[in-house]
Formats: C-alpha cells, sequence, structure tokens
C-alpha cells in the first residue's frame, strides 16, 4: 500500500490483534487459578486462551484475523506495486521470495532454545508463507474465480477429512498423545475431527519425519498440523474479497454494510454446520466450519474498525497503530525478545519485585512490564520511521 492510500483500519486492526498477541505475557489465566473465586479473573483467563477443542475463545481469533488482513491489504501492495512500474513477473518473483521468508521465520522463531532446527509448519507466519503465492495468483483473478477457490477449498478438505477412516480397535492412542475417552472427543460422524486421530495427523507423521529431527514427530500436543495452511488459504482468500470491496467504487457505507451482512452471515452459518454436526468449529485444524464462523468475526472486527477510523476518522488509535504498522517486528520482538526481556527485568528489579501487589498479581505486574517494553520498541521504530517489510 502506498502511504498516500493507506488503507489505516486495517493498520489499527492488524494492531489489537498483535496487541492481544503480545498480551499473552500478562497471564490471566495465572491470576485466575491464584483467585479461583473471582469470575473476573475467570474470564479473561478464557478469552487469553485457546479452547481445548470445539469452541471460540478471543484468543483463537488472532491467528484468522491476522491472516485475513493479509488478503485484505493484497489488492492494495500488488496496485502499488504495478503503478511503480513493476511487471507482473517481478511481483510474482517478491512473492515467492516472501513466501519463504515467511516459512523460513516461522521455523527459526519456533528453534530458539532447540539444540537442532525445529522444523514446524504450523504457527501463523509459517501457515500465511505456505499459502500467500497461491492468494497472489488469485488476485489478478476475477471475483467469481476467488468465490470458486474458496468453494473448492470447504468441500475439498471437508470431503478428504470425512472419508479419511476413524481409529479401529486396534488404534494406539498413546502414540497420538491423547486418550480413547478424552472428555473433548467427538462421536459419530464428527469423529472424523477429533484430535490427532485425523488426516492432517497423519500426514505430519509421514511429513514432518522427512526432516532431520531429535526424536521422531508423533503428535503435536496442540492437535495443531502443516495442512491447515490448506483452508487458512480460504480465510486469507475472505481477506480478498474484503480488499475488493474497499477498491469498489461504491460508498463507505455501502461497503459497511456489506461487511456487516457477510460477519453475520458467517456467524449463523459457522454455528449452523457445527449444530447440524456437518462439520465442527475447531480452530486447532481449521475446520472449514471455522473458516467461516471466524471469517463472520473477521469482517464484523472489520467492520468496526472501517466505521470508527476510515468512516468517522477517530485519531484516538495511535497505541495501535505503532504495533499494527510494524506487525512482523511486534511478531519478532514477542517471539525472539521475551525470554531476555523478562530475565532482564528479574535481574535489574529483583526476582520477587512483581509481588508489590501481592502474589495472585506478580505474572500481571511483569507481564505488564514487558508488554510495555514492547511497545516502547516499537514506538521508536515507528518514530524512526523503520518499519520492517517481508
Amino acid at each position: 500500500m502506498t502511504s498516500q492510500n493507506r488503507l489505516a483500519s486495517a493498520d489499527i486492526y492488524r494492531g489489537f490483534v498483535m496487541l492481544l498477541m503480545m498480551a499473552e505475557i500478562l497471564h490471566f489465566g495465572d491470576v485466575s487459578k491464584a483467585l479461583p473465586n473471582s469470575s473476573f479473573w475467570a474470564f479473561l483467563g478464557h478469552h487469553q486462551d485457546h479452547v481445548e477443542w470445539v469452541g471460540c475463545a478471543l484468543h483463537d481469533l488472532i491467528q484468522p484475523s491476522f491472516s485475513f488482513l493479509v488478503g485484505v491489504v493484497l489488492p492494495y501492495s500488488v496496485a502499488s506495486r504495478l503503478n511503480k512500474g513493476g511487471s507482473f513477473n517481478h511481483a510474482f518473483l517478491h512473492t515467492l521470495k516472501r513466501s519463504f521468508i515467511l516459512i523460513a521465520l516461522g521455523i527459526f522463531l519456533r528453534s530458539q532454545y532447540k539444540t537442532q532446527t525445529y522444523f514446524t509448519f504450523e504457527d501463523t507466519l509459517s501457515q500465511i508463507g505456505l499459502g500467500y503465492t497461491v492468494l497472489f495468483l488469485l488476485a489478478f483473478r476475477s471475483q467469481k474465480v476467488q468465490i470458486i477457490a474458496l468453494i473448492t477449498i470447504l468441500i475439498g478438505y471437508w470431503l478428504a477429512f470425512a472419508l479419511y477412516p476413524l481409529p479401529d480397535a486396534n488404534f494406539n492412542y498413546t502414540h497420538a498423545g491423547i486418550t480413547k475417552d478424552w472428555e473433548y472427543n467427538l462421536s459419530g460422524f464428527a469423529a472424523h475431527w477429533n484430535k490427532n486421530t485425523n488426516l492432517a495427523w497423519a500426514f505430519d507423521r509421514w511429513f514432518l519425519n522427512l526432516f532431520p529431527r531429535e526424536k521422531p514427530f508423533l503428535f503435536n500436543g496442540g492437535g495443531y498440523s502443516t495442512l491447515s495452511f490448506i483452508p487458512t488459504l480460504g480465510t486469507m482468500i475472505l481477506g480478498l474479497l474484503a480488499g475488493n470491496i474497499f477498491q469498489s467504487t461504491i460508498s463507505a457505507q455501502e461497503k459497511l454494510k456489506r461487511f456487516l451482512i457477510l460477519g453475520v452471515s458467517g456467524l449463523v452459518l459457522g454455528i449452523a454446520l457445527d449444530a447440524l454436526g456437518i462439520c465442527p468449529n475447531v480452530k486447532r485444524i481449521w475446520t472449514p466450519t471455522w473458516v467461516i464462523f471466524s471469517g463472520g468475526w473477521c469482517f464484523l472486527l472489520l467492520a468496526f474498525f472501517y466505521w470508527v477510523i476510515d468512516i468517522k476518522q477517530s485519531t484516538d488509535a495511535y497505541f495501535l497503530k505503532v504495533i499494527g504498522m510494524n506487525s512482523i517486528a511486534a511478531y519478532c520482538i514477542a517471539d525472539g525478545l521475551g525470554v531476555y526481556i523478562s530475565k532482564s527485568l528479574k535481574i535489574h528489579l529483583g526476582e520477587n519485585y512483581a509481588s508489590i501487589l501481592g502474589d495472585p498479581y506478580q505474572t500481571l505486574i511483569h507481564g505488564g512490564l514487558m508488554l510495555l517494553i514492547y511497545w516502547l520498541i516499537l514506538n521508536w521504530l515507528y518514530k524512526k520511521k523503520i518499519f520492517i517489510r517481508i
């Protein structure tokens, strides 16, 4: 996006999403455990963590929002490059390079504190990188083609899971990291989307063991998988469709109306697919229902920020703007410097400095100070006009 034609609401929405990600260090869940009778901290703790399997908490919307926004801004990015005289071939090569860097950066950040490179592809950056080139190519096709691609992904991914056989009587659940009677296991047809007994888990048992590893890969403890990049591409296509709406000549109010309609429709359809047993709503393996349901939330959040920032012209979002305009830097700071900053604070302020308000709030005080340092670094980068781009 050019500086003259930058979609401010996308920056602020991205800043909000990255703030939620960085704010994990506040550890509301630990405060809730220390104060078990507090419904307030229980509520905050629930929404600062992923649900175990089916369902959605606020924290679960971070990755789909980040992926969705990649699609939203892509038409602007492509137009900017072509307007500067770049060719399609040049833009395509840049896209391949960006995809590779995103995947490599994801692996690098996940390999910290390991004894060797830890090849994994389920994190946000790698998932986006795996689908980004296809998204770029779709940006040059008609909206009809984009919608057909989205529907093909959703139906095809649903069918692949539905056809994969359920565990038989001899299945070793220990090797899948779960128990047969795990409380979150689904029954009946929905069991095709159970944790670490599904198609994506089986693929990773083969694929991830092609890479050098300390020990053979058996399962991901959270149930996450490489193949989720396929439905994640569906989420990015939803963002691309939103970007098309932004670039259309319709009025701002009509754009807002379309975002609201798409948002509500996504929520209703997603809830219906889950309730009817057609496909469960699981973020960890990014089911087609999750694409639709989380996409609904993404459209509604985009509508909110578009209304506040671009239509109402609010100027009170500097705090989020600093984060949103340097999201890659924010991601790397939180993922790469967190341990160093945490140790440094305890070295210079004392091991128990955070107990000033009492033991239950130690993680809150310590995490809050870390979050402030993250933001101050990003603010310094912003004022120096240093923006990390890939």
